[in-house]
């Protein structure tokens, strides 16, 4: 696939501080890039160089190969859809969407179109009379994303888009963003705080700390295979333990598992909490007593205290966790195991 969008070595420094160093990322044709980490990451920065909001300290920014970095916003192919819809309140639904398209001087009868196009790709056929004050949220939403789709951008930038719905709509959104995607074909890169949204929207998600990127992959391979710390306590619940790493084993409990890494000495240990079994007294590697137990639709949280004193939760199909009681005793065994250095302090995430 053609690579539409290439960031190379940038970096963009703030007088507090904060900002981004050294990012590079290629993003092909075609493709839903999301950047994902907690606020002051860098993630909101890297987008808006992209779009031309922000002028990067240094380094360069390609859209289908040619330099952009240098251009204003209004030059860039990009178009950008904002948390806060930014619609004018006095126009129509129609004279919002047609505004670039007078501007780039399209035939009447063409742009009459288009916007009708454009309305039916975001569900709201027949709403170009309304105002968009007379619209919910997720209409205005929707609305403000045909905007950026009509101009045709050869990357189009969102920036947390959905996070001011509510989560049934916010639910709704995603699906439909990535129907709209997969309809165009429109290169997309999408900033979010959201890992849930993250990992159900990506081709691949950028994941980013303190203004460096940790990982890039498939969401898959990162919820999998968090390659540090940092992206093992920030992607899904993780449970933590301590172990000790030693030649081909890591040690934890009274169990042992591969060390492909062939760490030594202390590690933390992560597991997933559906990788936790939850079995009789003097099972599995460790022991504990059941601590509390959470339905969540059709499975169940259940939290286990270790006799270690570490917390360890595993998710359960709903009629196996009701088959526990608060205080009972349990063994509890892993399935797959993760291990990282032991840091020296507290990693953030």
């Amino acid at each position: 696939m053609s690579v539409q969008l290439a960031i190379r070595n940038l970096s963009k420094r703030y007088k507090t501080g904060e900002g981004v160093a050294d990012i590079n990322l290629e993003v092909a044709k075609g493709e839903l890039v999301t950047l994902l980490g907690p606020s002051g990451c860098g993630k909101t920065t890297v987008l808006r160089s992209i779009g031309g909001f922000l002028e990067p300290d240094s380094g360069d920014i390609l859209i289908e190969g040619r330099s952009v970095v240098n251009l204003p916003p209004e030059k860039r192919p990009t178009s950008m859809v904002f948390q806060s819809y930014n619609l004018w309140p006095h126009m129509s639904v129609y004279d919002n969407l047609a505004f670039g398209l007078k501007i780039r001087k399209k035939p009447k009868a063409e742009i009459r179109e288009a916007v009708a196009g454009a309305l039916r790709l975001v569900r709201l056929p027949g709403a170009e009379k309304k105002l968009p004050g007379q619209l919910s949220g997720g209409q205005q939403q929707r609305v403000a994303l045909a905007r950026s789709l009509l101009l045709q951008p050869a990357v189009l930038l969102l920036d947390e888009p959905f996070s001011a719905l509510d989560a049934k709509l916010r639910h709704e959104m995603r699906e439909e963003l990535r129907e709209i995607q997969a309809q165009t074909g429109l290169t997309m890169v999408f900033v979010t705080h959201d890992q849930e949204e993250a990992l159900a929207l990506s081709d691949r998600i950028v994941v980013m700390n303190h203004g460096r990127i940790e990982q890039i992959g498939e969401p898959q391979r990162i919820y999998d295979e968090p390659k540090s710390l940092y992206v093992a306590r920030f992607i899904g619940k993780m449970n933590f333990l301590d172990g000790v790493a030693e030649g081909e084993r890591v040690r934890v409990g009274g169990g042992e598992y591969p060390n492909p890494k062939k760490l030594s000495g202390p590690v933390a240990v992560a597991v997933r909490p559906e990788d936790v079994r939850v079995g009789e007294p003097g099972e599995g590697e460790v022991q504990g007593r059941v601590k509390q137990t959470m339905v969540l639709g059709h499975y169940a949280e259940v939290s286990i205290e270790t006799d270690r004193g570490a917390l360890v939760r595993s998710f359960l199909p709903k009629d196996a966790a009701t088959r526990l009681s608060v205080g009972q005793h349990v063994g509890v065994a892993f399935a797959k195991t993760i291990a990282y250095p032991k840091p020296n302090e507290s990693t953030g995430g």
